[in-house]
């Protein structure tokens, strides 16, 4: 089982390339749908790393393949710039499942 990446970003590409995991790099809707196909079809990628900012800007894409797909799983990564996210998410997340403030 591999991992492979989709990412909007050439530095995370080759970052990631650097310890041998396999990608591409996207620029609009179109390419990104038809590598989620590619990924999708193929039986030997188990894991997606998919960038924050691309799972971000089409999020209805994704959601539905987490929902109806056993694999990949999908995974949201921070490209160099940082995270979208607010320094807390972990604890607001938690909070927001079980109504515990931690």
């Amino acid at each position: 089982m591999n991992i492979y990446l989709i990412s909007d970003n050439i530095d995370t590409r080759v970052g990631l390339r650097l310890v041998g995991i396999d990608g591409v790099v996207v620029h609009n809707l179109e390419e990104l749908k038809e590598k989620l196909n590619y990924v999708i079809s193929s039986p030997n990628i188990a894991i997606l790393l998919i960038a924050e900012n691309l799972a971000k800007k089409f999020p209805d894409i994704i959601d539905e393949i987490k929902l109806t797909k056993k694999l990949p799983l999908i995974v949201e990564i921070p490209d160099r710039h940082g995270t979208g996210r607010q320094a807390n998410f972990v604890s607001s997340y938690i909070r927001e499942a079980t109504g515990i403030k931690i």
